[in-house]
């Protein structure tokens, strides 16, 4: 009979149940039916969050279909409830000292949200999967509010008031040091909260939110770009970079791509479901349908559903792993520059750009919402750049200047 291991593990600061297994694809197909269920690649398996609702499903699915071992201390790590992790971080006392009056005073995250705020995380978790955000919203999303569940103590959240929320996000940015983003994601977490599943409309008139910085694109040259895909000696490696410079992709998008997605006869590549759920055509490469076809032919073991499977998992690569890929190139190829792996959708944005593409057609390759979004890159393009003279060029070709 197929064998499973329940073991205790911390993961991402959570207390989660390791679930270990030789590989085996009925067992597999079994886990991943498990609500919360996920795959870790740092400790090599399936992990679910460590509650007594998770345990008891994970045993119940595997009934009659596997022999279940468990780790002597399990059980009593699945039933320590709110259990704070190892490192609290005590407020500072000007902060506490500034909300005595409200009555409330916050910490960084421990880890323990009180029992009086125990239904708030879940109901807040059914109002996102019941809108139909994405998986990328959700998680963000998530672990925004959990933060202030955390932070806010035995304090009611639903009693909170705009005021009362300004110094807690007074002190995220002042204490806590949170980025515009980061603090943009936090407020867009609580709004959620209090508009949409308290029902307190026009509840954020009254909170400012923070200005973003208005950041460049940063790209990669075609030199850059030559010696970063020669650094690459994996041919699964190589043909994916080559897909998402060559489309424009995004790393999610890369990760999801189906083999069904590559469509041959059109010339056109399907990416279904891409940010802000949004399916989009991008055109196909002559010349990289014949490396996709190689990479097809050649590699073992061949991809049966997505374009780039997990060989463990026959599920979609992790992005984490694409990143790395393309971390690991860009340090053999010498490439100093600060840039991850969407420097290259943003190098294929710019260079379009330069070979004079029109605008318009680049927003709907990238899949953008807003022309705005796109014309970020008319600040990049370097044919535009080079055809201004400054007018101190002008100045020193009058002569008369002394050097």
């Amino acid at each position: 009979m197929r064998k499973v291991v329940l073991k205790p593990l911390q993961h991402k600061g959570m207390n989660c149940i390791g679930i270990y297994f030789e590989r085996d694809p009925a067992i597999q197909k079994i886990i991943r039916k498990v609500s919360g269920v996920f795959w870790s690649r740092t400790h090599t398996c399936w992990y679910v969050e460590a509650c007594e609702k998770n345990y008891a499903e994970l045993r119940e699915a595997l009934n009659d279909q596997a022999s279940v071992g468990e780790s002597d201390d399990l059980y009593k790590f699945v039933n320590h409830k709110n259990k704070p992790s190892a490192t609290t971080v005590v407020p500072p006392p000007e902060f506490a000292k500034k909300n005595v009056k409200a009555g409330y005073s916050i910490s960084l995250p421990s880890g323990k949200i009180y029992e009086i705020n125990s239904g708030v995380l879940q109901q807040f978790e059914r109002e996102i999967v019941l809108k139909g955000y994405s998986q990328s919203t959700y998680r963000t999303y998530v672990n925004e509010f959990r933060q202030f569940l955390v932070a806010i103590k035995n304090n009611p959240a639903e009693e909170f008031t705009p005021e009362r929320l300004k110094d807690y996000l007074q002190y995220c940015f002042e204490k806590l040091h949170l980025s515009e983003n980061t603090l943009h994601s936090r407020i867009n977490a609580l709004k959620f909260y209090y508009e949409q599943v308290l029902k307190k409309n026009k509840f954020f008139w009254a909170i400012p939110r923070p200005k973003k910085p208005r950041l460049l694109p940063k790209l990669l040259g075609e030199d850059e770009l030559r010696r970063l895909f020669n650094a690459l000696e994996n041919k699964k490696h190589k043909a994916m970079l080559f897909t998402v410079y060559s489309a424009g992709l995004r790393v999610s998008e890369i990760v999801n791509m189906k083999l069904s997605h590559i469509d041959s006869d059109r010339m056109q590549i399907f990416v279904a479901r891409a940010k802000g759920k949004k399916d989009r055509y991008v055109n196909l490469s002559p010349v990289l349908l014949d490396i996709l076809r190689s990479y097809i032919r050649d590699y073992q073991p061949r991809p049966k559903v997505y374009l780039f499977e997990s060989e463990q998992t026959q599920l979609p690569y992790p992005t984490r792993t694409v990143q790395q890929i393309f971390s690991n190139a860009k340090k053999k190829a010498g490439i100093k520059k600060e840039v991850g792996i969407h420097s290259l959708r943003h190098s294929f944005a710019t260079h379009l750009l330069e070979k004079g593409t029109d605008i318009k057609y680049i927003k709907d390759l990238l899949g953008h919402f807003n022309i705005k979004t796109t014309e970020i890159y008319l600040h990049v393009s370097r044919e535009n750049l080079v055809n201004i003279s400054s007018p101190f060029d002008d100045l020193w070709k009058k002569g008369n200047i002394l050097w």
